[in-house]
């Protein structure tokens, strides 16, 4: 059995979770409410407090799966209650962030700004002190949502190993390659 599968998730109070003949799981909670189709040999459970997923068969498709909703549900209770934030950090000279709405201004040293629509499940905000690089901060209640926003602003200028200019997540230790005038003693 899956060792993550078979663990139980919790219900937090506030968290309603509704389970449909078509294998839709809802979850609603104060901070909003997200939805997941799961798949027809994955069974569903909401008993005494908490949520429980069960296989059908023990074929390796089935054990992949197992693990993989029982994460995407407990990611989804998780959302609801409490939500996701993610910090990144603009390292480098003149780079600056700038929010109007949904709209992400950035300026990373390319000869043009860069405009980003974000989605409106995602908040954005940012925040420019002197002396303190840029930093951008997002929240959201989806958790692949959020990830998947934060990994395309990162890849539009990715830490170089030298200086470790670029985007990164606060808190990101990045390894620094000495250069070539290490090299050469």
């Amino acid at each position: 059995m899956s060792r993550i599968g078979k663990l139980p998730v919790t219900i937090p109070d506030g968290v309603e979770i509704t389970v449909t003949d078509t294998n839709m799981v809802k979850v609603k909670g104060k901070l909003g409410e997200l939805q997941q189709l799961i798949d027809p040999a994955i069974t569903v459970k909401v008993e005494d407090g908490k949520i429980v997923v069960s296989r059908a068969t023990e074929s390796k498709d089935h054990k992949s799966k197992h693990g993989l909703y029982r994460v995407l549900i407990n990611n989804m209770v998780k959302g609801v209650s409490e939500g996701y934030n993610i910090v990144q950090e603009l390292v480098g000279v003149g780079y600056k962030a700038d929010a109007k709405g949904q709209l992400l201004d950035l300026s990373l040293g390319y000869s043009h700004h860069i405009f980003m629509e974000l989605p409106t499940e995602v908040k954005i905000e940012t925040v420019t002190e002197r002396g303190k690089n840029p930093l951008i901060k997002l929240s959201s209640i989806d958790k692949q949502l959020i990830g998947q926003v934060a990994a395309k602003i990162r890849s539009l200028r990715k830490p170089e190993p030298y200086k470790g200019k670029g985007i990164k997540f606060q808190g990101e230790v990045l390894r620094k390659k000495p250069g070539k005038a290490a090299a050469e003693k």
